[in-house]
């Protein structure tokens, strides 16, 4: 039987999505995935390439885990104050200044020759996009109850195309000066800078996304007349009233499925690129990049048909319980698959198992459109929309900097020091998935409700 929470979205008066301008905002969402993901299938060579490692291949994990962190770690000192900005002077500026911002640093990436020029690029990255609060806040407010399970579907929807093609791009076009001698073998520039091509095209994504947005974006914030006796700071909370037990609530839970999603997905590509014998795949960049977009394809399907019924049927709470479940047997997988291919090779079961973590990466995924509805219901107020969502994103950014490092940390601890047999990483993993269990009884079966503007105050 459905959740009450559904009854809202039966109704037969549902509000038509605003198609036109969400389809301009998760195109500029697309960007925040691209960027992300595109690196993933070359950044272990890359680093392997770079003196830093001195030849030693298990410590691969250790630089390739930070470059990956570095991101979320400059992010978290100012998605907060770019999605409370967002509430002052509009999404849109910040919205245009954080493509600008991804522009910049995938070129400086694509003609980085140094481990320090990557980091420099990375941290360029986050500290000038904040985009990601801004576009849930903003699709918090084109839509309402009505849609809202549609609206929200999309987005990872939408994470989940650039899951998809980043890491085909990053994978294909890596080193192309080899790879397409005939095209690009004339060129010295591209074997001086073998991992440009791919850097520059998502670079020119960015670019024309800020076009887009700038000339078709309508904004969604519409500054107000103070009324006699209204400070002009009533529309927005100070952040300690913001930080009420339900937002903390929404964002704690939301923060540990995020926790666990980025450590699997950093585990991935080092599992997939490592040699056999030292606890992975030994697959080359362009069958990760593959395998990577398998996964964030299928996801996206997924979620664009099937997610809303499955909504509606069981809501949020039961899907994202499940969702956190699925972690346990996706981490169990990566040593079965190392085992079946230590004995002989990359056969049947490998890819058998391999499929199966898809299917459960599938089913995990709609746990973070439930969390976006958690988080936006939890909002004290509608004018407090883009400090909650800043919050959330904040706290989001934080695990997502300690994810990869840590994951792949421990990787490569557990593979030096023989640790269960370099499996040890997976046994770690598995305990948190299941002490985020708990957590996820402090989620209400009912939603939330965000009070109307005459509520606020």
């Amino acid at each position: 039987m459905a959740s009450s929470e559904s009854i809202p979205l039966l109704t037969p008066k549902r509000t038509p999505l605003p198609k036109f301008q969400l389809f301009i905002l998760l195109w500029v969402q697309l960007a925040e995935p691209l960027t992300s993901q595109v690196i993933y299938p070359f950044i272990n060579k890359l680093v392997g390439e770079l003196p830093i490692t001195g030849g030693d291949e298990e410590k691969i994990g250790y630089y390739a885990g930070l470059i990956e962190s570095l991101f979320f770690v400059t992010e978290a000192f100012t998605v907060l104050h770019w999605s409370s900005l967002s509430d002052r002077i509009g999404r849109k500026p910040v919205l245009l200044t954080g493509l600008f911002g991804l522009t910049l640093s995938m070129i400086s990436f694509g003609f980085s020759k140094s481990y320090t020029t990557l980091v420099i690029s990375r941290c360029l990255s986050g500290l000038l996009n904040g985009n990601v609060g801004v576009i849930k806040s903003m699709m918090g407010e084109l839509t309402d109850s009505t849609n809202i399970a549609q609206g929200m579907a999309l987005m990872p929807v939408v994470w989940s195309t650039g899951a998809t093609v980043g890491p085909i791009i990053g994978g294909m076009l890596a080193n192309p000066y080899e790879q397409f001698p005939n095209t690009f073998g004339r060129f010295e520039f591209w074997k001086t800078y073998p991992y440009a091509l791919p850097c520059f095209v998502i670079a020119f994504y960015c670019i024309t996304s800020f076009f887009l947005a700038l000339f078709y974006l309508q904004e969604t914030v519409k500054p107000r007349q103070n009324a006699p006796g209204t400070a002009a700071t009533s529309q927005q909370l100070p952040l300690r009233k913001v930080l009420t037990p339900r937002v903390i609530t929404a964002v704690s839970n939301y923060s540990l499925l995020a926790l666990l999603d980025i450590a699997l997905r950093a585990l991935q590509p080092l599992f997939y690129t490592m040699p056999i014998r030292f606890g992975g795949l030994g697959f080359s960049p362009p069958l990760v990049g593959l395998c990577l977009g398998a996964f964030g394809l299928f996801s996206g399907i997924y979620q664009a048909t099937i997610f809303a019924p499955i909504y509606n049927r069981f809501g949020t709470k039961r899907i994202f319980i499940t969702s956190v479940m699925t972690f346990i047997p996706m981490f169990l997988l990566f040593p079965f698959m190392n085992l079946s291919a230590l004995h002989g090779g990359i056969n049947a079961i490998t890819w058998t198992e391999l499929t199966a973590q898809m299917i459960l990466y599938v089913i995990m995924d709609m746990g973070f459109s439930c969390a976006f509805i958690y988080v936006r219901s939890a909002a004290p107020s509608k004018h407090s929309l883009g400090a909650t969502n800043g919050i959330a994103q904040t706290c989001i950014s934080i695990v997502r900097a300690i994810g990869p490092v840590a994951s792949t940390s421990l990787f490569s601890v557990s593979l030096e020091r023989n640790i269960m047999g370099g499996y040890f990483v997976y046994l770690v993993m598995v305990i948190l998935s299941a002490s985020t269990l708990i957590a996820t009884t402090f989620l209400p079966t009912t939603l939330w409700e965000v009070p109307d503007e005459d509520e606020e105050d």
